[in-house]
């Protein structure tokens, strides 16, 4: 995996002691690569897990396991001590990654919200908007966003809750004045603009020219749906598609005004 699962560390230990607690003359071993008990109290679990539940901890990987009659054969190397290690198993327990749920794309897709390379919802900011999206309205908890623990996943289902109820708390919605404006009388009706917006706010809509009796496309900006992104506005071939705040003269005239400046 190109990613830390998080988890995993945590709940191995958790599997050791928990086979201790069974079956009291067993012995657990468990083999790791880096040991994330980045949490709170989480360093405190594993050390309780050698200390007092004797699970022994080898750094470094396994290299091969396989069967020898009724014994599993497990074959590592412990990098700390440089030495090869085989251990007789009844049983062999793997820490699997946590991967996102298969369909996410499509989901992602549908909500106009952004994810990364292997497939995790990606949040707004990471530190000034942890549970937003970069669609209005939409927000994540737990382990879409990232692999999450449970008290990560409470806690961003806390935030988000708390977010949702911030949006119905008011009898109107505010949002951003900086939306895209069509100039209908210059739109072409290409479309360019629709295939890009990452927020499924631009559509398609028929006007009426010449008295009436010709009607041609051109694309229309839902105001409520728009982030103010911009990427239209890259696109348009009839430059047709301005940011309100943001127009061509108010652009001309900051830049006027610096030169005169």
């Amino acid at each position: 995996m190109a990613y830390c699962s998080k988890i995993c560390c945590m709940y191995n230990a958790k599997h050791a002691m928990l086979y201790k607690h069974k079956v009291h003359e067993g012995r657990p071993v468990l083999f790791y690569m880096d040991l994330r008990a980045a949490g709170k109290g989480y360093d405190e679990f594993t050390r309780r897990a050698v200390e007092e539940d004797g699970a022994e901890f080898v750094r470094g990987r396994v290299s091969r396991i396989y069967r020898d009659d009724e014994t599993l054969k497990v074959v590592g190397y412990d990098t700390l001590s440089n030495e090869p290690v085989t251990i007789d198993a009844d049983m062999v327990v793997l820490a699997t990654a946590i991967r996102p749920q298969p369909g996410i794309e499509l989901l992602a897709q549908k909500l106009s919200v952004s994810y990364d390379q292997h497939g995790f919802i990606n949040e707004a900011h990471p530190k000034l908007r942890p549970v937003e999206t970069s669609t209005a309205g939409i927000f994540v908890a737990g382990a879409c966003q990232s692999p999450r623990d449970i008290p990560d996943s409470v806690a961003m289902a806390s935030a988000a809750a708390a977010k949702s109820l911030a949006l119905f708390s008011s009898e109107e919605l505010e949002r951003e004045p900086a939306v895209a404006i069509v100039n209908e009388q210059t739109c072409i009706g290409c479309m360019n603009c629709r295939r890009v917006c990452p927020y499924g706010a631009i559509e398609q809509k028929q006007v009426c020219v010449i008295d009436d009796h010709i009607q041609r496309n051109v694309a229309e900006v839902n105001p409520g749906k728009c982030q103010g992104c911009g990427t239209c506005e890259a696109v348009c071939l009839s430059d047709s598609i301005e940011l309100e705040t943001f127009t061509d003269a108010q652009i001309f005239s900051e830049i006027d005004a610096l030169s005169a400046w």
